[in-house]
């Protein structure tokens, strides 16, 4: 029987030697520079290059690619681990090499892009001298595909597209653009959709403005598209397959920022904590107190309850090697996450009284974070819709009158298969 909760001791050192390097490291960049995406920062780059150069000594760079783009290939319960350290940074992922979307990104154009894609994207991709922009909700309807506009249209070289699409993270800072269009909006939903790849600063893209939220820098785009040409190699994948193209850089995507959530979580639980044993009122210690407690405890109880969720299902894919058998777990996890920092940083916030609410601490930010774990790839009611398909098909319904499990049909069935007991009924 194989089921522990045990780390190989070798990969648990390995994870010893992230935790120290993310604290004395990599966090205080945090506090010093600005995105971690912009590569052309030379602060940034003459303070992140070298951290990047380290990680590979360890063998821990792009530890979710494959040896053959440079990674190490670990399964999903290994990053599940590394991932819950390394979100303890906002530089972290940039630093391992598996910040989003640019993972996602790379996965896509291993799959799908060209010989001439790859070289001009991928690699440079790989080693964090680029970076990249996925494109996909658009301002009259989000990120509902059956309302999307931007069109693509074939031309003698090519197609052409046409549209907007809105916070498009990252696109101040992209090299190249992964963007899902309509292609045949006559066809069935699921095949109406196909992605591609749009250079950056190619005649007729613009960025009409930049959106921000809370503290974070204004790095999700306003995009147009005004008779944009690119040429017929430039879709991923088949035309209509937009949505398959799209599912590669998901599954595994969303155990990652779920344990990186679990470590912005953490940290708003370690301070709740500290301040609770720190701070006297009304002639004890907040920790004293019963309401406080329950905020103690009720941030555990989700917390455990929620990593132990994410594990399980990055125990799962690893098992099955099959992102469609893990879809309600996956799901689960996407519709939980949200909530579960939301909870543990409006206790820390509201602990911390004003000074929780105010920009000397993260509380607030973390707050708003939740709101956009809500929304990031899908709000978390379609991922719900997803969890209660999935497991409804688990189950039949019944024409009887009365259900199988109606207790006097229950108390038959009993005697029928204990005939010489004497019910207790009958006493």
């Amino acid at each position: 029987m194989a089921w522990d909760f045990e780390t190989d001791p070798d990969y648990q050192k390995q994870l010893d030697w992230v935790a120290a390097f993310i604290e004395t490291e990599v966090m205080p960049l945090d506090h010093l520079l600005g995105s971690p995406y912009d590569t052309q920062d030379e602060a940034r780059n003459k303070a992140v290059r070298p951290l990047q150069a380290k990680v590979k000594a360890q063998k821990l760079w792009g530890c979710h690619l494959g040896p053959e783009l440079g990674g190490q290939g670990y399964g999903q319960v290994k990053l599940a681990l590394l991932n819950e350290i390394i979100g303890r940074s906002a530089y972290g992922p940039t630093v391992f090499g598996c910040q989003a979307p640019d993972s996602g990104n790379a996965e896509i154009l291993a799959h799908y892009g060209t010989a001439a894609q790859k070289t001009q994207y991928l690699q440079p991709l790989l080693n964090n001298e680029i970076v990249s922009c996925f494109a996909m909700t658009e301002p009259q309807g989000g990120a509902d595909p059956g309302v999307f506009t931007t069109r693509a249209t074939r031309t003698t070289t090519g197609w052409r597209i046409d549209g907007e699409k809105w916070f498009a993270s990252n696109a101040r800072f992209a090299a190249f653009f992964i963007v899902m269009v309509v292609t045949n909006p006559e066809a069935p939903l699921a095949s109406r959709c196909s992605m591609f790849i749009v250079p950056a600063g190619a005649p007729g893209l613009s960025i009409v403005r930049n959106a921000g939220y809370g503290d974070h820098i204004d790095s999700h785009a306003y995009l147009r598209f005004e008779n944009v040409e690119v040429p017929e190699d430039a879709m991923l994948g088949s035309e209509g397959g937009g949505f398959l193209v799209s599912q590669v850089r998901l599954g595994g995507g969303r155990i990652h920022h779920a344990m990186r959530t679990i470590a912005s979580a953490r940290t708003a639980f370690d301070a709740m904590c500290q301040r609770v044993l720190s701070r006297r009122t009304k002639g004890e210690v907040l920790a004293e107190k019963q309401t406080v407690q329950e905020k103690i405890a009720d941030s555990w109880i989700e917390l455990e309850q929620f990593r132990l969720l994410v594990l399980r299902t990055a125990w799962l894919i690893d098992k099955h090697q099959d992102y469609k058998k893990v879809l309600k777990d996956i799901a689960a996890v996407k519709a939980a996450m949200p909530m579960v920092l939301h909870n543990i940083a409006g206790r820390a916030l509201h602990l911390h009284g004003s000074i929780g609410l105010s920009r000397e601490m993260p509380f607030a930010q973390q707050v708003i974070d939740s709101y956009f774990l809500g929304l990031a790839d899908g709000p978390t009611e379609v991922h719900k819709v997803t969890v209660a398909k999935q497991v409804l098909r688990a189950y039949m319904p019944t024409n009887a009158l009365f259900p199988a499990y109606h207790l006097p049909q229950v108390r038959e069935r009993a005697r029928e298969h204990y005939p010489d007991i004497v019910p207790r009924d009958a006493h």
